[in-house]
């Protein structure tokens, strides 16, 4: 029966995720179909699984034709199909006016050097501006307190010291010659692994990639680089956008350090709340910003899909994946995401949209939906924390608003998407078994959910996108 069983399993595999066994013709019989049916949830009649059989061969061959020539998908090669979430009809304001950051004006150095490390972009760009400190000067503090912190925090994969001194000098030079490109010039920053910088390793946070080299600059790093930005740190990921556990070890919360800094922007939210960097990227598909800003302390942007460019970082979920700011004050987030916002030729999902930023507006005008039954079921310790925000919202003068999301909407199946799209971009990694190298192999792994990717039939996922549609 064992025996049997396993010429069975086998087989299912073969015929659901089409691994070659290097089986010829004749791969497949009735008692595969028969068991690979109950895994989608359909039952046909044995005749009717005959007739089906010439078919899935025909598709079996169709597969390994496929992947003779997976070299030629290059990271940047997406799917030609494009997610569009803007409702039917709705117009985006392209008006783009002039933003007055109303930087905050007479900030002196602290009388305990320390204390700098938490300083916001906005207060720390007006001593830049105002020659009270280099960037040079600056970008080496923030260097050594990563020397001396990230050995506990394990937020940094690589220190990218000699770029930093250099874009650091030149920002220098720049400034000192009258020629300043506004409140991000000189500010050192650190990102996220998951984005290619020239002449550095970009490891994804995984094992099968941790001596990767991409020799190009990803867009939102050339952007930053633009603004007059100086990167001093490549950080950590959890294992291919996975929680805080990587490759060297788990990231640290810098409050408790018994705690993990929750991930995948693990490294970004560490240490932008230990002050070794002024601020940082983070991508976000599923919370990757929102729960590292939450669990340490840092205000995170989780940006609208299409507003901020993805080329040069590692694909998850074509559909899904959003970069954003993890900074010290939702001021530092809008500064940034001005910086690394708008069209780019290279991410077709781009478009340009008028951010108009208003330091000063009246917040007794502004209504803010907050999702009642969320905040009402919550009874962890979180619930407490969420009832003082509503308090502190109203202290402003927010109008609050309950709201509930529709209940005819499969809400659960979401998710298939995105471990549909990951399943495609890291199918090599799967096919040939180094998914087993990585650190994570537990039910709730990456290593495991891509695995499981190639048990989602085609029209599940193509369907679940047209539930999203009418979300």
């Amino acid at each position: 029966m064992k025996s049997t069983a396993k010429i069975i399993g086998i087989a299912l595999v073969a015929l659901i995720t089409g691994f070659s066994l290097g089986i010829k013709e004749g791969r497949l019989n009735l008692a595969d179909v028969q068991s690979a049916q109950k895994l989608i949830g359909v039952s046909y009649t044995d005749r009717e699984i005959d007739t089906l059989l010439t078919y899935l061969e025909r598709n079996l061959k169709g597969y390994d034709s496929m992947r003779a020539y997976s070299s030629n998908l290059h990271n940047d090669i997406v799917p030609p199909l494009y997610f569009d979430p803007l409702p039917n009809g709705f117009e985006l304001n392209q008006e783009q006016k002039q933003i007055n950051w109303k930087l905050p004006e007479n900030v002196s150095l602290p009388a305990n050097p320390n204390d700098l490390a938490f300083f916001t972009v906005a207060q720390l760009a007006n001593l830049i501006k105002n020659k009270k400190i280099t960037s040079e000067a600056l970008t080496r503090f923030y260097i050594e307190r990563i020397k001396k912190y990230d050995p506990k925090l394990k937020a940094v994969i690589s220190l990218t010291e000699d770029l930093a001194v250099k874009q650091a000098q030149k920002a220098d030079r720049e400034i000192a010659a009258g020629n300043y490109r506004g409140p991000l010039h000189g500010i050192p920053y650190g990102i996220k692994d998951l984005f290619a910088v020239k002449g550095y390793k970009t490891t994804w946070g995984a094992t099968p990639y941790k001596d990767q080299v991409l020799d190009y600059n990803a867009t939102i790093v050339k952007k930053l680089e633009e603004a007059g930005a100086v990167l001093v740190a490549k950080l950590t990921s959890g294992a291919l956008a996975r929680g805080d556990v990587w490759f060297g070890g788990k990231t640290k919360n810098p409050w408790d350090l018994e705690q993990g800094a929750s991930g995948s922007s693990a490294g970004s939210g560490s240490s932008t709340a230990a002050g070794l960097v002024a601020f940082s990227i983070g991508t976000e598909t599923l919370g990757s910003i929102v729960s590292p800003s939450t669990r340490n302390g840092v205000s995170g942007l989780r940006p609208t899909y299409g507003t901020v460019s993805r080329y040069g970082g590692m694909p998850l979920s074509w559909t899904m994946d959003k970069p954003g700011p993890l900074c010290r004050s939702a001021l530092d987030c809008a500064i940034v995401f001005d910086a690394i916002r708008g069209k780019d030729q290279r991410d077709r999902t781009t478009r340009d949209v008028a951010f108009n930023f208003q330091s000063d507006i009246d917040l007794s005008l502004l209504n803010v939906g907050y999702l009642v039954d969320q905040f009402e079921s919550d009874t962890s310790d979180n619930g407490v924390n969420n009832d003082k925000t509503l308090d502190v919202l109203r202290a402003l003068g927010l109008r609050l608003k309950a709201v509930e999301l529709p209940k005819n909407i499969p809400y659960n199946v979401f998710d298939i998407i995105l471990r549909a799209e990951a399943g495609a971009f890291f199918d090599d990694l799967v096919l040939a078994r180094k998914d087993s190298i990585m650190v994570q192999q537990d039910g709730r792994s990456r290593a495991n959910s891509l695995r499981q990717s190639r048990f989602i039939p085609a029209v599940e996922y193509l369907q679940a996108n047209r539930h999203r549609a009418v979300l």
